[in-house]
């Protein structure tokens, strides 16, 4: 599968990027994810270095595959492109990372760049956003279009605020219609190496830890997404996706170490359990 473009900082972007006009885009703090459909139908997902098994990805993974193969419009991919396999899709699986975003409100997936296989280059920066939404997902949040190279200047840029939550952004991505690309990042914004709770996971027993963050009301969010989309409210469909919420929120590394991973899972099946009873 086409690996991720680089995108360097913009003290190292390449010659040229910074002439003409540039398109901003919210730069997110998320892990990286591509995907790929097969002509079988079947999915081909990785990250910036791996790729894995749709059924087998880490588990701070599955709600973002979830999400493309429930929102994804197949049908309209297979219509635009002779070879679905030619197309590959990148972007980011917004899970904690270091910047706790309102995870209400921030999309499972957000699109950064289409590589078109049948040209052998990238969609260029006026058609990616128009290609995320056809298919039915979002792309970036996009700051400003059609900036003059020349009015803008790296060391004076005043960032705008987040789309994802209340607070500044993360940095912006530059992109110009040559294929130059580059960020900025944005010195006012720190992003911890912390969990979301300092004692998540440090000394709390798994049914403890499952208790704190297995609440009545998050169970009741779970099961109205649900219904929402027209779904079945099963235990097992419940059960899945609020583990999916929790790795979502949380640094990949917090239900690790002294927490006993199988032990975790049966606390909250059996307070998902005891909410839907």
């Amino acid at each position: 599968m086409q690996p991720f473009r680089d995108v360097p900082d913009v003290s190292a972007a390449p010659d040229g990027l910074l002439s003409g006009h540039l398109w901003l885009y919210e730069a997110v703090v998320g892990a990286p994810f591509r995907f790929q459909l097969q002509p079988s139908g079947r999915l081909r997902v990785g990250d910036a270095d791996r790729e894995y098994d749709p059924e087998d990805v880490p588990p701070q993974y599955r709600h973002v595959v979830r999400h493309v193969r429930e929102t994804c419009d197949w049908a309209a991919l297979r219509s635009a492109v002779d070879d679905v396999s030619s197309v590959v899709f990148f972007g980011h699986a917004m899970q904690h990372r270091g910047l706790d975003y309102d995870w209400t409100r921030t999309p499972a997936f957000l699109g950064s760049d289409v590589w078109n296989g049948a040209t052998g280059d990238f969609l260029g920066v006026d058609a990616v956003e128009h290609v995320f939404e056809r298919l039915g997902l979002d792309s970036l949040n996009t700051v400003a279009k059609e900036v003059r190279a020349a009015d803008f200047d790296p060391t004076s840029y005043e960032f705008p605020t987040s789309a994802w939550y209340d607070g500044p952004v993360a940095g912006v991505v530059l992109r110009n219609k040559r294929g130059g690309c580059a960020r900025l990042d944005n010195p006012a914004v720190t992003v911890s190496t912390r969990t979301p709770d300092d004692a998540l996971a440090a000394d709390q027993s798994p049914e403890a830890l499952a208790a704190d963050l297995v609440t009545s009301a998050r169970v009741r969010q779970v099961v109205s997404r649900l219904e929402a989309r027209g779904y079945p409210v099963t235990f097992d469909a419940v059960y899945d996706r609020l583990l999916q919420t929790l790795f979502r929120e949380h640094p990949p590394d917090a239900f690790t170490g002294d927490v006993d991973g199988r032990a975790f899972r049966s606390a909250v099946a059996e307070r998902t359990r005891d909410a839907l009873d």
